[in-house]
This record gives C-alpha cells, sequence and structure tokens, in this order.
C-alpha cells in the first residue's frame, strides 16, 4: 500500500461538479504542486486554482485528510472541481503523471479494512449501502455499516475462542490426563453457539428477500384474475388478461416498491387439472414460486365461502411446503359480490377492476414485511456470509456428536478450528487475495 491511488468518485459524464479522490503518503504532495502556493491545512475545504504543465486547468475545492483520521486510514486528499469531461480527465492524467495510478475497484474500501477502519462485513455493508435502491436495502445496509451485525459476529467469535481455548489447553496437559472444559458446561456452550449461528442463517432467506425484493407469489385458479391484480399493482398492463382460461403459460415478474418495501410479485398459470403439457409445465413453475414465496397471495372467486376456499387451497398445494411463507386469502371479483363477508382474519376482498381492496392489500403487504423485519435485531442478507455460517453449522454438528460419541479433544479441534476459520472468513480475521478480490472486485472505481 506504498502507492498512492486516485479516481474519480462521482458517476462518469457531465455534471455541475465531479469528485476525485487521491490516497496514500504521496497525496498532499502531488497536490501541493498543482496548487502552488495555496496551502492546505487538515480537514478544511480550500478554494484554490489547478495548474497543470499546460496552465491553469480549473478553480477547484481541495480537502485534506491526514492518517489515520481519513476514509482509508492513509493521507487523502479529495478534489472538487467543475463536471466537464475534460477536466475530469485533464486532472487524472495530471495525477497519473505526476505520481499517482488510477485504483482498482473497491481499492480505496479496501485500503479502509486493511487499515483497521473497518471490519471485513462493514467493507462489504458499503456496497450494499451504494446499491441500495429502496429504504429497507438502505436500512438493513446502515444497519450492518454502523456494525450491529459485526458486533454479533463478534460475540461469537468469542464463545468459539472460549471453546477452542479450553480444548487447546486439554492437549497441553494431554500426559497428565486433565479435563479442563467440563464436557456438560461444553455442551451447553456449544448449545448456545449453534443457536446463534441458526437464528442468523434463518434470517437470512428473509434478509435476502427484503434486499432483493420480496417474493410475493399470486396464485390461484385459472380466470379469478392474477393477471388483473398484478397489473392493477404495478399500475400498468404488465401480464395479459383474457377471459379464456389458461392464458397465462409461464410465471411473469415484476418489482415495486410500496411504502419504501420492495416487493417482486409473481404472476403465475392458473392451477387446475386436465392442463395439456404446456400448460402443465407452467402450473408446476406456478407451484414451486408458491414454494419459495415469502407471501402467498392466494385468489379465489368471491362466490366461495371462506371454508370452501380453504379446501380448495389445500388441495391446489397437495404436496407443495408453503409453511415458511405468509398465506393471504384474496376473494376476488368483489365487485360482483359486493355484500359477501369476510371471516377469517387473513382474509380480505378485492376488485382489481374497480381498484376496491387494493389499498388494504398494499397494508397488509407492508405490514407482512414489517413485522418480519421487527422480529430481527440482527438480519443476513448477504450470499457468501450465508455460506460461511452454514459451513460453521455443519462443524459444529461435527463436534455436538464426537461430544456425544465422548471423541477425544484433539478430534474435536479439528471441526472447531474448521468453524472458526469460515466465521473468520466473514469477520476479516481469515483473508486471502481471492476472498478479498472477490469483494471488493464488485465496487465501483473510487469507492
Amino acid at each position: 500500500m506504498e502507492e498512492t491511488i486516485c479516481a474519480l468518485s462521482t458517476p462518469h459524464g457531465v455534471g455541475g461538479i465531479a469528485v476525485v479522490r487521491l490516497s496514500g503518503r504521496n497525496s498532499v504532495s502531488i497536490v501541493q504542486r498543482a496548487l502552488h502556493d495555496v496551502a492546505l491545512p487538515p480537514r478544511k475545504a480550500v478554494f484554490a486554482p489547478f495548474y497543470t504543465d499546460e496552465g491553469l486547468l480549473d478553480e477547484l475545492v481541495a480537502t485534506r485528510f491526514v492518517a489515520p483520521h481519513s476514509y482509508t486510514g492513509e493521507d487523502m486528499v479529495e478534489l472538487s472541481c467543475h463536471g466537464s469531461l475534460y477536466v475530469q480527465q485533464a486532472l487524472l492524467e495530471y495525477l497519473v503523471s505526476h505520481g499517482a495510478r488510477l485504483a482498482e475497484p473497491g481499492e480505496f474500501t479496501k485500503r479502509a479494512f486493511l487499515h483497521g477502519r473497518m471490519n471485513l462485513s462493514q467493507a462489504e455493508a458499503v456496497a450494499d449501502l451504494i446499491a441500495s435502491g429502496n429504504s429497507v436495502a438502505h436500512r438493513l445496509a446502515i444497519s450492518q455499516l454502523r456494525g450491529g451485525y459485526a458486533a454479533e459476529l463478534t460475540r461469537l467469535r468469542d464463545r468459539f475462542v472460549e471453546l477452542t481455548a479450553l480444548l487447546e489447553l486439554e492437549l497441553d496437559f494431554s500426559d497428565e490426563d486433565v479435563e479442563f472444559a467440563d464436557r456438560t458446561s461444553l455442551r451447553t456452550l456449544l448449545d448456545e453457539v449453534r443457536q446463534t449461528v441458526s437464528r442468523l442463517c434463518g434470517s437470512f432467506r428473509w434478509g435476502n428477500a427484503l434486499k432483493q425484493g420480496v417474493p410475493v407469489a399470486i396464485v390461484g385458479r385459472p380466470n379469478v384474475g392474477k393477471s388483473t391484480l398484478l397489473n392493477a399493482l404495478l399500475g400498468e398492463d404488465r401480464a395479459i388478461v383474457s377471459d379464456e382460461a389458461g392464458t397465462t403459460r409461464d410465471t411473469v415478474e415484476d418489482t415495486m416498491c410500496i411504502d419504501g418495501v420492495p416487493f417482486r410479485f409473481i404472476d403465475t398459470a392458473g392451477l387446475r387439472g386436465g392442463a395439456g403439457a404446456i400448460e402443465q409445465a407452467g402450473i408446476q413453475r406456478a407451484l414451486r414460486a408458491a414454494e419459495q414465496a415469502r407471501i402467498v397471495l392466494y385468489l379465489f372467486d368471491a362466490q366461495l365461502s371462506s371454508t370452501q376456499a380453504e379446501a380448495d387451497f389445500e388441495a391446489l398445494m397437495h404436496g407443495v411446503d408453503v409453511s415458511s411463507a405468509s398465506v393471504l386469502f384474496v376473494a376476488s371479483k368483489a365487485d360482483l359480490y359486493p355484500a359477501r363477508p369476510t371471516t377469517r382474519p387473513n382474509e380480505l376482498l378485492l376488485s382489481a377492476k374497480t381498484g376496491y381492496g387494493l389499498s388494504e392489500l398494499r397494508q397488509r403487504l407492508v405490514a407482512e414485511a414489517q413485522t418480519d423485519t421487527l422480529s430481527q435485531d440482527v438480519m443476513l442478507t448477504n450470499v457468501r456470509h450465508y455460506e460461511a455460517l452454514r459451513r460453521v453449522d455443519e462443524s459444529l454438528k461435527q463436534v455436538s456428536a464426537g461430544l456425544e460419541a465422548s471423541v477425544p479433544s484433539d478430534l474435536l479441534l479439528i471441526d472447531l478450528r474448521e468453524a472458526l476459520y469460515h466465521l473468520g472468513t466473514i469477520t476479516g480475521h481469515v483473508t486471502s487475495d481471492e476472498i478479498l478480490g472477490t469483494i471488493f472486485g464488485r465496487f465501483c472505481v473510487g469507492k
């Protein structure tokens, strides 16, 4: 990290201003040369002319940050120039010709991690924050960036270290047949750790759904208004609507935000028996969508009673596991049956044609999302973290089985060290060029 790096941190293109940043031991000297006699006191924005070898390039604002009190933990300078493409390019060319080099994707944040300004999970949260397109994704990224998730992982790692240390101590005195780790206490501690890992892994499905869009499967028999409902929710003709049954042969998806919560709505083929080969393939996709959804909207004709609708749903979903989803029963075409009562707490009347009940449906969807969000103190949203924790859980299962079988300490330690390794790939206690390259390679240049 001896090299000084530079990059454009604002999006490429013409704008009011553009921001170029430098980081490294020569940042200040490279810029100072171009500002001539203008001084750069730390943490103060200074308006100054910027000269290249060809003369005055621009009048800009320069801000100096002194190590270790900067984003990267190194000496840094940020230059806010006019947003001309020519000025941006000429400024970067000057910096490179006088000792800096162009930064790689994510290299500023990578240096922040390497200098201890943030841990690895916080560094990944920076990318999530930049990519957040709605209030929920933003809130999750901010929570992770501020260290709530990192604190949970640190506590978890401390328990791992405690387990490992006790068993390591036994190995040091193996000749004396001393047991420092009481097996009953060890099992209790292991159970606590496994519960934490299981809770974090269990939060991933919902956390990832909130980040990518809560999957909502719209299911029901043909011609109950599934495609009409999708169009009404989106406010556009996204799906083809026809009086002919079985026109939807595949899933149709689109995403929208309701009160800041992202939802991914999935219109599916009508569920019925006796369908042809192509329609049957669509029905199988509909059932898979229901199984993978976080919320299932079951549409049925409003002429059916609540009891009939429930029996019909169970018949259509036979063999399909929707136990992890919230199921809302929606009596469709309510404009034809305005007097129909609703007798179930998870049932509502809807007419996608007139808009009746749409507002209540949107409120129910948001309520379902917020209920699960508020019930989680820490929520896992990162696929890499989920895979690492899943491997942690597998190793802990081996430790638990070893304890039950009275396996010697040295063999238990093999699995414990494996679990500690996988946990370390999340926190940054274990790193490799491949891991860091994968993580920071998805950042934009200049961050």
